[in-house]
């Protein structure tokens, strides 16, 4: 066995510690019952980043159009509970499909042009797919959204409560689910190829790497991932909106890594969990002015560096001047 594929193993080999979190994690809903919506909302939030960071994180591509794919599998998943059946699992596979198909057909987008090139055409997409939600009303509802979606209970036997008890843990699982399919994908020798890609597309193609190819696979994954975290939302709340395709949705998640670090995939969850519990610790303090603060803060983690911030004792030089990813 080579260096490399030992470095690569070794890569995807699990942590004693990891275990340990991830088991806290899927307790938390039990230990904190009052808090199990929020959980759910970080799951979810979470899953959109890890969507995000496999092609930004790990190939180099900027995009602002990712909510198009958080959006369509939010409506998928949606119409298809309120039109055919219920049933949670059936309805997350429908809504990954659909943002897979959609991912594969966008992904001629992002082969050629900039990177200011990639950003308006992705974010385009996303406008795009709004404009349609908002004007095919019989369908979609309109700007009054698609209301009276009703789930079954997951696996025949957990029913959604109105705590959130049974939405946080399926995310959760999901969202562990996707973690671990993720981190054998990047620590896959295909994985290898998508960092070659994203250090030096020219040296890639020089060495024979397949870059068009390549991107357009990591691009449909990536969608597939962002269309579970829109079914989970829409599945979860029982509500789908054109705010799922909005701006924001993809803005909010490039500033989540900005706060994790890309190309690491703890990275989207530690962002998610930081920028949710900001949201919501400081939005119940000053309703008004959350946004200033949370803006505030990212100022500051940038100014400053992530690592000198977590360890203060680095900012007069003494630590490495190099920002973890």
């Amino acid at each position: 066995m080579s260096a490399a594929q030992n470095t690569l193993l070794s890569s995807s080999r699990w942590k004693r510690w990891e275990y340990l979190l991830w088991a806290l994690a899927l307790a938390v809903p039990l230990l904190l019952p009052s808090h199990a919506l929020i959980v759910n909302e970080i799951a979810i939030v979470a899953l959109f980043a890890l969507a995000l960071d496999l092609i930004l994180g790990y190939t180099g591509i900027v995009s602002l159009g990712h909510a198009a794919f958080f959006g369509m599998g939010a409506y998928s998943a949606a119409l298809f509970a309120k039109l055919v059946m219920p049933d949670p699992l059936l309805g997350l596979l429908v809504g990954v499909a659909s943002a897979t198909v959609l991912g594969a057909l966008c992904s001629a987008t992002i082969l050629r042009g900039t990177d200011l090139t990639r950003l308006m055409v992705t974010l385009g997409v996303g406008l795009i797919l709004m404009e349609l939600a908002n004007k095919l009303d019989w369908l979609t509802g309109g700007a009054d959204g698609l209301q009276g979606v009703v789930m079954g209970p997951l696996l025949g036997q957990f029913e959604f409560d109105l705590y959130g008890k049974t939405a946080a843990w399926y995310s959760m699982t999901v969202l562990l689910l996707v973690f671990v399919v993720a981190r054998r994908f990047v620590n896959s020798p295909f994985g290898a190829t998508l960092k070659a890609i994203r250090d030096n597309r020219l040296r890639a193609m020089a060495i024979g790497i397949p870059v068009n190819s390549r991107l357009v696979v990591v691009y449909t994954v990536a969608a597939a991932v962002a269309g579970a975290a829109g079914a989970l939302l829409a599945q979860t709340t029982g509500f789908a909106s054109l705010d799922v395709f909005e701006f924001h949705r993809s803005a909010d998640v490039m500033l989540i890594l900005v706060i994790g670090g890309v190309g690491w995939l703890y990275g989207g969850i530690v962002g998610a969990v930081v920028f949710k519990l900001m949201q919501d610790a400081i939005s119940s303090i000053t309703p008004e002015y959350w946004t200033f603060w949370i803006g505030l803060f990212l100022v500051v983690l940038v100014s400053v560096g992530r690592e000198r911030l977590i360890r203060p004792w680095t900012w007069f030089g003494r630590g490495s001047s190099r920002d973890r990813p």
